[in-house]
C-alpha cells in the first residue's frame, strides 16, 4: 500500500541526502527506510507506508550511505559492511550494505526529535499517567537507578531523555553511546561515543572501555544509551560504589527478561561468576525497571513499572508500581486501556525521605497513605 504524498519541507543541511532529503526534513516521518537500494519506506504516526521516491540507481544509495559514515569518522565497505552511524542532528542511522544485504543496500534512519519533550508531552501522547511519571520523576529525585526496557522502537530513548530532565543542574553527568543521541538539557555533560576499528589500523574503542573510563571521571550519575555487551557487569560496579541516579537502556520483552538479559551480559565480561552472585549485584544496583512497548496502532507506552526488592533465594524479586491495562481498541484501531496502581508501599518513598525531598504531587495523589506513613 503505498503512502499518501508527505509534503516536502526545506531540506536545509540534509541536501545531500539526495531523495531522502524531504522525508528527513518533514516533522511527520518519525523514521525512513531504504529497502534494497529501491523502496524507500518512511513511519508516520506508527505506521509504515511505502513512497513513490525512488534513487536513480544503487550508487546512488551507496553515496548517501558513505557520506553519513563517513562524516562521523565511520566507515563501511565489503569488509565492514555494516555500520551504525547518526547525522548532524542526532538522528540514529543504521546501515548494510553487499554482501551481507544480499538484495542491495539498507539504510535505516531513525529521526532526532527536535527539541526537547517533557512529561507532560508524553502524558498528552497516552504514554503514560501522569501519577506513573510522577514517580518516575521521584526516583530521579531520589537518585534511584534506574533499568529502561522494552522493544525496538518503542521509546527507551525518549523515555530516558525525560527522566534526565529532573536532574538537578549542579550534577556531573556522564553520558556513553554507540552513536549519540541522547539530548540532556544541562550544561555539565561529559558525552562519550564508541568508535569501531579503522582501515588506517586505528584501534576500537568499545562501550565497555567508555564505561571504565567515565568512573575515573566522577560523575554524579552515568547514564549508559544501551548496554549491550559486558560492559554491563562495569556499569554494575559503578552502580554498586556509589553512583546512585544512573539509568541505562535494554532490548527485553517483558521487566523479568530484561533482569535474565543483563545477567547474561554480564557473563559475556568473561569472569567466573556463579549466576546468583551476578543477580545479586543486579538486584543491589538496580532500584527500578521501567517497561515499555510499541501497541499494534503504533503508539508507544510505558506498560510497568517494578520496583526491585532484594532477593528471595536465587530469585530478583520485584513489586509492580503502575501497571497498564488493555481493554480492547476504538473505531480507528487505537489501542484502549488504562494505567492501575500497585497496592504496596513505593520504597522510593523512603528514599525522598531520607534526602530531605518532596513527594512529588503526583505521586501524592495517588500514594495519600504512603505519605502519611513517611510523615
Amino acid at each position: 500500500m503505498s503512502a499518501p504524498a508527505i509534503d516536502p519541507v526545506e531540506p536545509q543541511y540534509v541536501s545531500w541526502l539526495g531523495p531522502l532529503a524531504p522525508l528527513v526534513a518533514n516533522s511527520e516521518v518519525t523514521e525512513v527506510m531504504v529497502v534494497a537500494g529501491r523502496d524507500v519506506y518512511v513511519e508516520v504516526n506508527g505506521r509504515l507506508m511505502l513512497t513513490p521516491i525512488t534513487f536513480a540507481s544503487e550508487q546512488e544509495v551507496l553515496d548517501v550511505i558513505t557520506f553519513i559514515v563517513e562524516s562521523t569518522g565511520r566507515r563501511i565497505d565489503a569488509q565492514s559492511p555494516i555500520c551504525d552511524s547518526r547525522l548532524p542532528d542526532g538522528s540514529r542511522v543504521h546501515a548494510a550494505i553487499r554482501p551481507v544485504a544480499i538484495d542491495g543496500p539498507l539504510l535505516n534512519i531513525r529521526k532526532f526529535v527536535r527539541g526537547p519533550l517533557h512529561m507532560q508531552d508524553l502524558i498528552r501522547l497516552g504514554s503514560c499517567s501522569e501519577s506513573a511519571f510522577g514517580f518516575l520523576k521521584a526516583c530521579v529525585m531520589a537518585r534511584a537507578n534506574i533499568l529502561v526496557s522494552g522493544g525496538t522502537s518503542s521509546g527507551k530513548t525518549t523515555l530516558l531523555n525525560v527522566m534526565s530532565g529532573y536532574i538537578p543542574s549542579d550534577e556531573r553527568i556522564v553520558t556513553i553511546e554507540d552513536a549519540a543521541e541522547l539530548q540532556l538539557q544541562q550544561r555539565h555533560v561529559a558525552r562519550l561515543e564508541s568508535r569501531p576499528p579503522s582501515a588506517d589500523g586505528t584501534a576500537e574503542i568499545t562501550l565497555r572501555d567508555l564505561v571504565i573510563s567515565s568512573l575515573r571521571m566522577r560523575p554524579d550519575r552515568l547514564i549508559v544509551g544501551e548496554v549491550r555487551g559486558p560492559e554491563a557487569l562495569d556499569m554494575l560496579q559503578g552502580m554498586n560504589t556509589g553512583h546512585d541516579g544512573s539509568m541505562t537502556t535494554l532490548h527485553a520483552n517483558k521487566p523479568r527478561d530484561a533482569l535474565a538479559r543483563l545477567e547474561t551480559l554480564v557473563m559475556m565480561a568473561g569472569y567466573d561468576l556463579s549466576p546468583r552472585s551476578i543477580r545479586a549485584q543486579i538486584a543491589s544496583a538496580f532500584n527500578v525497571v521501567v517497561h515499555l512497548e510499541r501497541m499494534r496502532d503504533g503508539s508507544r507506552k510505558v506498560v510497568q513499572i517494578s520496583e526491585i526488592s532484594g532477593m528471595e533465594e536465587d530469585v530478583i524479586s520485584m513489586q509492580d508500581i503502575f501497571h497498564f491495562t488493555r481493554t480492547g481498541l476504538d473505531p480507528e484501531g487505537r489501542v484502549l486501556g488504562g494505567f492501575a496502581t500497585g497496592s504496596i508501599r513505593p520504597r522510593i518513598m523512603d528514599r525522598l525521605a531520607d534526602r530531605g525531598l518532596e513527594i512529588p504531587l503526583e505521586l501524592a495523589r495517588v500514594f495519600p497513605a504512603a505519605i502519611q506513613q513517611a510523615q
